[in-house]
């Protein structure tokens, strides 16, 4: 049975739990690697993982880590044709959303969570939020003008790209700012909160 180790609160490990709800695929779950018991510092951790993040998942001795991998892997997996296009180009089209949510949304959206959302928030310069919270709005907007013709970030279905962006978005939301209006992304947003397992593991939390 596959294992995932990493609290429940962390972004990435929310990623996985809501692919494997999408999937119907049963785990089980370290909860108390990561966060305040940092056990993803341990001996025993870093020989899985020597970055000391999470996730981490074990597979019958099969071990990967980073979010976005770990949902490629799973959705091509057990979702071949679903959340995982069969069509290579398509596929491709989703997976450079994909890493797009890693070098262009995670950065400022991480500044903004640390300051804004999390408890107890990171002292931040006024100047660094509103520089994160432009260049997370610009970033939306690119994602805005994807899905001006389309319900989802792959086309007319959910895919593994969409699943990618869960919770940034959810977080995008909850920011106690003024937000430029994107309409097509509140639209997704919407979509997603329908899903139990969106509301489950992300929405909810």
């Amino acid at each position: 049975m596959l294992k995932i180790y990493g609290t429940k609160l962390s972004s990435n490990v929310q990623k996985v739990l809501w692919c494997c709800s999408e999937i119907g695929l049963a785990f089980e779950r370290d909860e108390n690697t990561g966060g305040p018991s940092r056990k993803d510092r341990t001996p025993a951790y870093l020989k899985l993982n020597p970055n000391g993040l999470i996730p981490t998942v074990d597979e019958d001795g099969f071990i990967l880590w980073e979010s976005n991998a770990i949902v490629r892997y799973l959705s091509a997996k057990h979702s071949l044709g679903n959340l995982c296009p069969a069509d290579l180009r398509q596929r491709a089209d989703v997976e450079r959303w994909m890493d797009w949510q890693q070098t262009v949304i995670t950065g400022p959206m991480g500044v903004l969570f640390r300051a804004l959302l999390r408890k107890p928030a990171e002292s931040t310069p006024e100047d660094q939020i509103k520089a994160g919270l432009q260049r997370a709005a610009d970033g939306w907007g690119i994602l805005e003008a994807r899905l001006e013709d389309r319900p989802y970030v792959g086309g007319t279905a959910l895919t593994m790209g969409d699943i990618a962006f869960g919770n940034a978005v959810h977080r995008w939301f909850k920011l106690p700012l003024e937000r430029p209006e994107l309409p097509n992304i509140r639209r997704w947003y919407d979509l997603l909160c329908e899903r139990p397992g969106y509301r489950e593991h992300i929405s909810s939390i």
